[in-house]
């Protein structure tokens, strides 16, 4: 995945003939697409898919270290929020963190993509540092998400944004575009802008109410921690992750090489985080297996010859030797089909069996939030899922 980095000094200088004869057939041309355009239309909006594209701009100042661990903790759990609420939606996801000048970037952008796997990758990298003075680059980062970041068009698409931070921006930056502007812009193209304070800073708050309502979104207060992360353990997790590892022997990585060295990376990512975090893993777990009832997927990013034959997006015999494994490209034409085949199938049985346990722990968990005495604090978590919940619904 392709990602951006700007800094900046403090001047702001970044580092980073028609002819009669042709009359009448033109005329008759015209009729012809005139009368053809209301079927064209009416086709291509039956074809569209929808789709969810989610960023966050996130202010990754030393301030902001508690929050950022727990979004590391979360995302894959608001992630599959997004599937519950849009079981047939493409999801994308993408990430503006952001700093300062001064600091040792002032955004660094990750655009939005499919390849939710690689956005956590990223998260998890990143390191609350920084920030040395009050005000931080929020004009910047806003500008890059709603100017920058490649947001699919047409009606069918939900664009959303949250910018989450607890400080406000620096106003005498005149290098930069000030969040008013990049507002209207939004508006413009129907991205959704949700402003999440962390803290009660009053200074923030002010601007970061203004954002909200400029954005047609939602001004959300949390603690400057993030808040408490809640993590419901359940007697399916552990069995939930051997399937997953089972699902993911049935990757077949193709294509160059660069790609199927990360479909590998991708493979291997579950058992890792797995052995850090088992409720994390299961998270992610429950993502893939609710997107796979569409996009037959055991990773993301694509790159899986096992999901892009069972969908139809791919044929075996249309593959040159070099974009294949070793394992297949010693096979003949019909034992690769067989193979792939093979594959395909055993993935279909292991899901349907995974869905079934994440069924059961879905109720599980839902049954023991309703268990809980208090209603829950305000979180990052819980704020971002419900904001998605309202924005995302059809």
């Amino acid at each position: 995945m392709t990602s951006r980095i700007t800094s900046r000094d403090s001047k702001g200088l970044g580092h980073d003939v028609a002819r009669k004869p042709f009359r009448t057939f033109r005329h008759h041309a015209l009729a012809a697409a005139i009368l053809f355009l209301p079927l064209t239309g009416a086709l291509s909006q039956a074809a569209a898919k929808p789709a969810v594209e989610v960023a966050f701009v996130l202010d990754t100042t030393g301030s902001m270290g508690g929050l950022l661990e727990g979004a590391k903790r979360k995302i894959w759990s608001i992630a599959t929020t997004i599937v519950d609420t849009n079981p047939d939606a493409d999801i994308r996801m993408g990430l503006v963190a952001y700093r300062d000048i001064g600091d040792d970037y002032v955004t660094k952008t990750f655009d939005l993509t499919t390849d939710i796997q690689d956005i956590y990758a990223n998260l998890l990298e990143m390191k609350a540092r920084g920030g040395g003075d009050w005000p931080e680059s929020v004009n910047e980062a806003l500008d890059v998400a709603v100017n920058k970041l490649k947001w699919t068009q047409g009606s069918e698409t939900r664009r959303i944004v949250f910018l989450v931070g607890d400080a406000p921006p620096h106003m005498n930056y005149e290098q930069d575009t000030k969040y008013p502007e990049t507002l209207k812009v939004a508006r413009q193209r129907d991205i959704i802008v949700n402003a999440v304070l962390a803290g009660n800073a009053r200074d923030t708050e002010r601007v970061w109410r203004e954002i909200a309502q400029g954005g047609n979104g939602r001004f959300i207060p949390i603690p400057q921690d993030g808040g408490e992360i809640v993590v419901i353990e359940t007697p399916f997790d552990d069995e939930i992750i051997i399937l997953q590892k089972q699902i993911n022997g049935t990757v077949i990585p193709y294509g160059p090489r660069a790609t199927q060295k990360r479909v590998e990376d991708r493979t291997r990512q579950l058992a890792s985080v797995a052995a850090a975090a088992p409720a994390q893993a299961t998270e992610m777990a429950s993502y893939l297996n609710k997107r796979s009832v569409i996009a037959s997927e055991a990773v993301t990013g694509g790159g899986d010859l096992t999901a892009d034959v069972a969908t139809g997006r791919q044929k075996v015999t249309a593959l040159k030797d070099d974009e294949l494994p070793d394992e297949l490209r010693k096979l003949s034409a019909e034992e690769r089909q067989k193979t792939v085949e093979k594959q395909i199938g055993t993935r279909k049985l292991l899901n349907d069996k995974l869905a079934a346990l994440v069924g059961k722990r879905d109720r599980y968990v839902t049954e023991q939030k309703a268990k809980s005495p208090a209603k829950p604090a305000s979180s990052f978590d819980r704020v971002v899922e419900e904001t998605l919940k309202a924005q995302t619904k059809r």
